[in-house]
C-alpha cells in the first residue's frame, strides 16, 4: 500500500527546521502540484535553492512572513510546504499536475510525500485567520497547529475518517463505480463518518445507502491515510445480511454495482491503494472472518 514503504514511514514529529538549499518543497497552485516527470514516469520535486529562484523571478504570492513551512522528514530528506499559491517555475521540466492524479508506483515516494503535504497545504490555506474571532492566525512554536493571538484558539490539521467497505456474499464481492467522477475504475463502497456516528454505523449505513443492502459481521481490517481528501481511510469487510443480493443503485453516486466472484475479479493490487489491497485480499481467501 502507498504508506507501506520500503524504508520506512515518514518523521512526522513537528519540528522548528531551516530549509537547505536541496530540501524538497512541494508547490501547489489551486489543486495542483509542481513537479518534474520524466521519459520513464519518475516524478521529481524541486529543491529549496530552485522554489527561491522560481518565487523571486516570477512574484510568487505567499500568506506569512515565512515563504516556506517544515511538514516531514523522509528517506533522509526534509520536505517543506511553499506557503501560498505557486506561480509559474520558468523550467520547463516542471509543471504542474493535478493531486488527485499522483497515483503511481515508479515514485510511490514522492506520492506519498505530495499527497501528505497537499493535506497539511490544503489545511493551512483554510485556516490563515480563526474561525472564532477572524484574526489572522501563526504558527505554534511546539506543536503543528495554528493558534490565534486574540483569542488563543487553537486548529489543529484536519482530519476526516472514511470508510472503504468489502461486501461480501460468500464467494463473491461487491465492486461498484463512481458517478460522475475523473477515477472511473473499480472500487468498493466508500463515505465519510458523519457526526455521532461509530466508523461500524457508517458502514451500515453507506452500504444500504449506496446499493441498498443490509450487512452483518462487520469487522476491522486496517487503515491509511489519503492525504488528497484529507482523510483517514478505514477498512472494513461485512457480509450481506440475508439472501437477497438485489442491488438498489444510488445513481447520484454510483455508475454501477456488481457481484463478482473471487475467481473472477476485474480488479487487482496497484501496490497503491487500500482498496485494491483489500481486493487481493478477497480473491486469496484471506479475508478476516
Amino acid at each position: 500500500m502507498l504508506q507501506d514503504l520500503e524504508y520506512g514511514r515518514l518523521e512526522n514529529e513537528y519540528r522548528i527546521v531551516e530549509p537547505t538549499a536541496d530540501a524538497k518543497v512541494v508547490c501547489a497552485n489551486e489543486n495542483k502540484l509542481l513537479v518534474k516527470r520524466a521519459a520513464d514516469d519518475t516524478l521529481t520535486l524541486p529543491t529549496y535553492q530552485q522554489v527561491m529562484t522560481w518565487a523571486e523571478d516570477n512574484h510568487w504570492q505567499h500568506w506569512y512572513e515565512k515563504k516556506v513551512q517544515y511538514v516531514f522528514r523522509m528517506q533522509e530528506e526534509d520536505y517543506f510546504i511553499w506557503m501560498g499559491e505557486a506561480g509559474e517555475s520558468g523550467d520547463p521540466e516542471y509543471g504542474f499536475e493535478a493531486a488527485v492524479s499522483l497515483r503511481q508506483m515508479v515514485s510511490k515516494n514522492v506520492c506519498y510525500a505530495m499527497m501528505t503535504a497537499w493535506h497539511l497545504f490544503d489545511w493551512y490555506r483554510s485556516n490563515r485567520f480563526c474561525g472564532r474571532c477572524g484574526a489572522k492566525t501563526q504558527h505554534d512554536a511546539k506543536e503543528r497547529m495554528m493558534r490565534c493571538p486574540e483569542c488563543n484558539n487553537m486548529i489543529f490539521p484536519k482530519i476526516a475518517p472514511s470508510v472503504i467497505v468489502g461486501v461480501t456474499h460468500g464467494d463473491k464481492l461487491l465492486l461498484s463505480k463512481y458517478a460522475n467522477r475523473s477515477y472511473t475504475r473499480y472500487g468498493m463502497i466508500a463515505g465519510f463518518t458523519e457526526i455521532g456516528e461509530t466508523v461500524e454505523e457508517t458502514v451500515a449505513r453507506e452500504v444500504m445507502e449506496e446499493v441498498g443492502l443490509k450487512v452483518k459481521n462487520i469487522r476491522y481490517y486496517k487503515t491509511q491515510p489519503w492525504g488528497v481528501t484529507g482523510g483517514l481511510l478505514l477498512g472494513y469487510y461485512c457480509d450481506l445480511d440475508g439472501e437477497d443480493d438485489t442491488i438498489t443503485l444510488d445513481r447520484e453516486e454510483l455508475a454501477m454495482a456488481e457481484w463478482f466472484p473471487r475467481n473472477d475479479l476485474p480488479a487487482h493490487d496497484d501496490g497503491i491503494s487500500l482498496t485494491r489491497e483489500m481486493i487481493r485480499v478477497f480473491e486469496e481467501g484471506r479475508e478476516p472472518k
